[in-house]
């Protein structure tokens, strides 16, 4: 039934519906803020629901029509579509005044001495911080006094350094402007790690809904790109 009312839908001038996406939070703040408003705009009959959680889920069991995710997460038999910013950084910084008291690391095993505020998954997955230069590749699992919840609590850990407690080891998008305001400073830049940005992913599989499919369709225009 929802696939004959959606071949309906195909006729309308605007596509109309509702279009339910999964995504990580860092997805909710770093790359739709810049895409959401305009496509709203551009689709006034269409009702956005934003599901943003840190658990990769199946998209389809969970009542959704799409989500985002990185290369590294992408399920079978998914077609993807690249959105947002097509290269991302981690980034590790740390307040100012905490650097005057321990120092200034100049390789990425020194943060093996430093206190470090880490994130962990839900499903209880700590990764490792990982760093790159002149083709080296370097891992490192440094500890700290705190750890938070990737998603929901980054925002805490972000809190903590500036006010000190360590290094912090986030998206560049996410700290450029604690690094603008001098709050946060950049610690072994050149070491931080280029990754490809994110991808909309659907199932292959199935009928397109017209409003997923005015998504997609919006975010390949100069208006939904980067």
């Amino acid at each position: 039934v929802e696939a004959a009312l959606d071949v309906v839908n195909g006729f309308r001038d605007r596509p109309a519906g509702t279009l339910r996406l999964n995504v990580p939070i860092s997805a909710s703040r770093l790359v739709l803020p810049k895409i959401v408003p305009r496509f709203l705009a551009a689709y006034p009959a269409i009702r956005l629901e934003v599901i943003a959680e840190e658990n990769f889920v199946d998209v389809l069991v969970a009542g959704c029509d799409a989500g985002i995710r990185y290369d590294e997460r992408l399920e079978q038999d998914m077609i993807a579509v690249p959105i947002g910013p097509r290269a991302q950084r981690f980034t590790t910084s740390a307040a100012p005044s905490y650097l005057d008291r321990h120092g200034r690391p100049q390789h990425p095993r020194d943060l093996l001495g430093h206190a470090c505020v880490r994130g962990r998954f839900p499903s209880g997955v700590m990764t490792p911080w990982e760093f790159e230069r002149d083709g080296e590749v370097v891992r490192v699992d440094p500890t700290g006094p705190l750890v938070v919840s990737i998603g929901g609590g980054v925002d805490l850990a972000v809190d903590a350094a500036i006010a000190g407690v360590g290094i912090l080891w986030l998206f560049e998008d996410w700290v450029r402007p604690y690094f603008d305001s001098g709050v946060l400073e950049p610690v072994l830049q050149p070491w931080w790690q280029s990754f490809s940005g994110p991808f909309l992913y659907y199932p292959g599989r199935r009928l397109v809904p017209a409003p997923l499919r005015a998504f997609i369709d919006y975010i390949k225009t100069p208006a939904g790109h980067w």
